[in-house]
């Protein structure tokens, strides 16, 4: 089986390709480009350097969100022209909870924090039992308090990762009653392998969806949609 992924929830742009269980390729960038700038043509030099045609593909894999407003539309109308143009269909991933898959097997509670905006992050709680991975919180947009004392009521290590850390690493520190670290940067923010792992887990237990049907979940109305509510 053979599924591309694709990240642009966040500040992170990445795509991935992945063979049952083998990562063929994974290309992440963090830099002051847009999503729109680059997503595509990082898909075309890695498809191209691997030598896959795109047809080939299985299924296609997509961070569905929360995250990025912006980022989630880019990153979804290309995995939706890509799906409709080669009649493939879309695996929509949890944002969260590939993020939160990036540290595996560890006994601390792990704790993705995407900034929101508003002092609210995009965040939900997960762990590894038995080596099976876990959703204790589903993804949520909260208070970073009430994230804070969720995980202080565990009483669990906890480990953090995404880009809503360095924002509130501060804020952490006066919140957080049990012990807790931040990943490596390596770890830290979205990368499309953990999309393609996830979805082709997701694949087989028929979790896809024609593509002209797919839709991002943004968890919460964008500021023009929030500032329309509030005029009427």
């Amino acid at each position: 089986m053979r599924i591309l992924a694709i990240d642009s929830s966040g500040l992170v742009a990445s795509v991935a390709l992945l063979e049952d269980n083998v990562m063929i390729a994974e290309y992440t960038m963090n830099y002051k480009k847009t999503h729109s700038q680059t997503l595509l043509p990082m898909l075309d030099q890695m498809m191209g350097i691997v030598e896959c045609d795109p047809a080939s593909v299985d299924a296609i894999a997509v961070a569905a969100g929360p995250g990025s407003f912006t980022g989630l539309r880019i990153g979804s109308a290309t995995a939706k022209g890509l799906g409709l143009a080669l009649n493939k269909p879309i695996v929509p991933v949890p944002t969260l909870d590939a993020m939160a898959y990036n540290i595996c097997v560890t006994d601390r509670v792990v704790c993705p924090v995407m900034d929101a905006r508003r002092n609210q992050v995009y965040t939900g709680v997960y762990a590894w039992e038995e080596d099976s991975f876990a959703v204790l919180e589903p993804q949520c947009a909260v208070a970073v308090d009430e994230i804070a004392a969720r995980l202080n009521a565990l009483g669990r290590p906890v480990i953090f990762l995404g880009d809503g850390v360095p924002v509130y690493r501060e804020k952490l520190a006066d919140l957080m009653e049990v012990p807790y670290t931040f990943a490596p940067p390596h770890m830290a923010m979205q990368r499309a392998g953990a999309v393609g792992v996830l979805g082709m887990k997701l694949l087989k237990l028929g979790h896809a969806e024609a593509a002209a049907a797919h839709q991002p979940e943004y968890l919460r109305m964008s500021q023009a949609e929030r500032e329309r509510a509030e005029r009427e």
